[in-house]
């Protein structure tokens, strides 16, 4: 029965008619009806991701600039939609540009650089363009003034879906009191996403604190302003090649086909970073390993009934001399004798070598023929003549009519012993000898009879393979052993056997083929790229990366978020895909942050929050699965997001951040950086655990000392009232009992005496400022004095090894009072007497 769908089609003309519905699709016009893949999915998320557009536009500007950003955020309730100005003190843009930067989509100066940047695309900022245009009607408009120029440009403009290009409604020059770039667009939005505008506000002046930033908007009593913690702006990037690990095939035949290179050396040094001389010899062998194959070498005949070398080298000379023939063949001879084993490139290196010499030696000619007869002759005589060999009895020849085509008899008995140690030295020693025999007889049977034909793409000598067509030799005897010998030779040792042979053998010699020769075909190009991922090339260079350093992430959160604890850690760069990348990681931890709920996690990407999409990133997943418990974090059920009162931070500056998704809302699940998340994490999480065990420790010896104090003046007074006599002075019996640092001052007349004694077990170096309201003299030198207001400050810092005291004199009025501070020591070690 003919079935309706195979009707389709038969009327003359549909495909005509098929083919006039067919047009092309600009860019423009795509994300027009799939604006929710930029983020733009509705009123409130697209506000917020407007916004956030923006304001990476005018940092990048700013940076590129040299300018320290001072960026102003408006948002304004019109009635039916808002409008949103967004102000930066940058560069400017040209009157050219201006319309392609805002009005064309995928049009803009980072795409194709190897370097750390926000945004690379060139959809950022147009699309909040298109999203504007598409919810209200109207155009962007865009005051630009660049520096050094006296008035600015101003242009009204939509996009041309159609053609993604800039439409442009109205362009003049403007008077403007400010150098930089300002764009105002009004669209169908609301607050409801409020919480993630702030968020993304503060975790960018977090994550950038070499920026200034205010927000106003509708509800607020005043503007929210993020002063800058540092003048430093991040260091200037400078952009790479690519790195031979990061090439896909498709980008390297493009590469192969217009580069000017004409060698694969010059290729390789010129168009790809940390690829030198070596670097490219390197990859060349493994490309000839590939392309070529890799040549076996074989062992001199046994010696207790030698194959005559000589003679067979010396029969295949004719019309030379007596002389120079003997000396040839000796000489050539000798050195195969000589060798552990010998591949066919080696011998015809060998006859060459020893053919110049007997030649200027004899003043003789041995030309191309003769010369390929000694190679012959020499090789067969590696290869194909010699003893018989016994076989054991399970591993007898009973069965080998079924490979009998593949090699001569005499030809399989002399590559044998070789095959069998190396099978013997690759295997274990619970394998049987016959075993061992018979894999690698049957081996070299199907060595022996591989012709030139089946060498790689070069041709070449003989008994040249590939990696792959050797597993398939070792795979076959394998098998046949275990079906006619009733053996056992697993995966394990055929994979060993395999490796070792490979490993013995040697690099071909030959040129490998042209830049267009590699070019013009797929599989040649493709054995090139497997070769550049093998080789050991060192990481590209990092100075295409701006991580914000680790005292910069820490002073980040610590101008943002008001907590007892802050620490930072930023890794060593570190290659995924041919791209580096470095990861950072901050900690805030205890006073103000809120207690009772799970911890804030900040993800950043090349200086950017990620705001949205927080359970699809790998940031998260990382944070989830490390055991918070360990570092004093509670997390029910031992995963998960920890809970209590912090804040971790987590940036990832890379040349390509693999992102999961065009909006760019979360890190993609790749195995090198989320170990390196890991590992940031934890550095930080480690400092946080020594604090809070401090923290613990302190609160232990707090109660403790609270205790002692009450009891100690109790039993000094009993003490007092038994024996008679002045109650005792407790604080340096309390601070031995606690093994404190005690600061004690003792007066005699107008000589001060004050001592520091550290009755601790590690060296202590507490900063010691003891205030007078008397001019003191006769002040050490170890002390600085600093008048105030008729105070004087005496600065002391000593360095007290534990068990011992340092004490320091000045003279002061009999009747000057005295206030000691000291800083530098925890007050739950600290003792403190004798003050007035």
């Amino acid at each position: 029965m003919t079935s309706f769908q195979s009707t389709l089609g038969e009327e003359e003309g549909i495909a005509d008619e098929l083919a006039e519905s067919q047009r092309q699709i600009s860019i423009a016009e795509f994300f027009e009806k799939n604006k929710h893949m930029l983020g733009f999915d509705s009123g409130a998320r697209g506000l917020v991701t407007a916004v956030k557009e923006g304001v990476d536009n005018a940092l990048d500007a700013c940076e590129e600039a040299g300018v320290k950003p001072d960026i102003y955020v408006e948002i304004e309730d019109l009635g039916d939609y808002y409008k949103l100005v967004i102000e930066d003190n940058g560069p400017g843009i040209t009157k050219e540009q201006l319309p392609k930067v805002f009005g064309k989509l995928l049009y803009g100066s980072r795409f194709h650089a190897r370097e750390q940047n926000r945004g690379q695309q060139g959809i950022g900022i147009s699309a909040a363009v298109l999203y504007s245009q598409l919810t209200s009607g109207k155009p962007a408009k865009i005051t630009s003034r660049p520096r050094g120029r006296e008035e600015a440009q101003y242009f009204e403009l939509i996009i041309d879906t159609d053609a993604n290009e800039p439409d442009i409604k109205r362009e003049e020059t403007r008077s403007w009191d400010r150098y930089g770039t300002r764009i105002e667009l009004e669209m169908e939005a609301n607050m409801r996403a409020r919480s993630q505008l702030h968020d993304y506000v503060q975790e960018t002046a977090v994550v950038n604190p070499h920026a200034r930033i205010e927000l106003v908007e509708p509800g607020l009593e005043e503007p929210m302003k993020f002063e800058r913690a540092t003048e430093q702006l991040p260091a200037e990037t400078e952009e790479i090649l690519p790195h031979p690990h990061g090439v896909e095939l498709g980008t390297l035949i493009k590469m192969l086909e217009a580069t000017e290179s004409y060698s694969l050396s010059g290729f390789l040094q010129g168009e790809f970073t940390r690829v030198g001389q070596k670097g490219a010899a390197s990859i060349i062998d493994g490309f000839r390993d590939r392309y070529y194959g890799r040549e076996l070498g074989w062992s001199a005949p046994a010696t207790h009934e030698p194959v005559d070398l000589e003679r067979a080298i010396h029969e295949s000379v004719a019309n030379k001399g007596a002389a120079a023939t003997d000396d040839f063949a000796a000489r050539v001879a000798d050195t195969l004798a000589e060798r552990e084993r010998t591949t066919h490139s080696g011998v015809v290196e060998i006859v060459d070598t020893v053919a110049d010499d007997v030649e200027e030696a004899y003043d003789t000619t041995f030309g191309d023929t003769v010369r390929g007869n000694a190679v012959a002759a020499a090789w067969g005589a590696l290869t194909a003549y010699g003893e018989e060999i016994d076989v054991p009895a399970a591993a007898d020849r009973r069965h080998r009519e079924s490979d009998a085509a593949l090699a001569p008899d005499d030809e399989v008995d002399l590559l044998t012993p070789d095959l069998y140690t190396v099978v013997d030295d690759a295997t274990t020693t619970q394998k049987d000898d016959a075993v061992v025999q018979g894999v690698a007889e049957r081996l070299a049977r199907r060595i022996a009879g591989a012709s030139a034909e089946d060498a790689p793409a070069g041709g070449g000598g003989p008994h040249r393979f590939t990696r792959d067509r050797l597993a398939s030799f070792v795979e076959g005897a394998a098998v046949d052993t275990e079906e006619y010998d009733d053996a056992t030779f697993g995966e394990t040792a055929r994979e060993n056997v395999t490796e070792a042979l490979w490993a013995r053998m040697e690099t071909v010699p030959d040129d490998p083929p042209k830049v267009d020769a590699v070019a013009a075909d797929r599989d040649t190009a493709s054995d090139l790229l497997e070769a550049m991922r093998a080789a050991d090339v060192i990481s590209p260079p990092t100075d295409c990366l701006a991580p914000i350093t680790e005292e910069l992430v820490e002073e980040g959160l610590r101008k943002e978020f008001d907590a007892d604890f802050y620490a930072a850690a930023t890794r060593d760069a570190e290659v995924s895909g041919g791209d580096p990348f470095v990861v950072e990681a901050g900690i805030a931890y205890g006073g103000d942050l809120e207690d009772g709920g799970q911890v804030d996690v900040l993800r950043f990407a090349n200086r950017v929050p990620l705001v949205y999409q927080r359970g699809a990133c790998a940031t998260t997943d990382v944070v989830k699965r490390i055991g918070w418990r360990n570092y004093g974090l509670d997390q029910p059920g031992g995963s998960g997001v920890p809970q209590g009162p912090a804040v971790i931070s987590i940036h990832v500056a890379s040349t390509n951040v693999p992102f999961t998704s065009e909006s760019k809302d979360a890190v993609a699940n790749v195995p090198e950086i989320e170990d390196e998340i890991e590992l940031a994490i934890r550095e930080a999480a480690r400092e946080l655990k020594s604090f809070l065990n401090e923290r613990r420790s302190l609160r232990k010896r707090r109660q403790k000392q609270d205790v002692l104090g009450r009891i100690l003046p109790e039993m000094a007074e009993k003490v007092a009232e038994v024996t008679d006599r002045e109650e005792p002075e407790i604080g340096g019996a309390l601070a031995r009992i606690m093994n404190n640092v005690a600061v004690e001052r003792e007066r005699d007349g107008e000589t001060v005496t004050l001592s520091v004694r550290n009755h601790t077990d590690t060296t202590e170096a507490p900063d010691v400022t003891e205030i007078v309201d008397a001019e003191p003299s006769d002040v050490p030198e170890a002390v600085t004095v600093v008048e105030m207001d008729g105070e004087w400050f005496l600065k002391w810092a000593p360095e007290v090894p534990g068990g011992e005291t340092a004490s320091i004199e000045y003279t002061a009025a009999t009747d000057a009072t005295h206030q000691v501070s000291v800083d530098g020591v925890a007050d739950e070690k600290l003792t403190v007497g004798g003050t007035d």
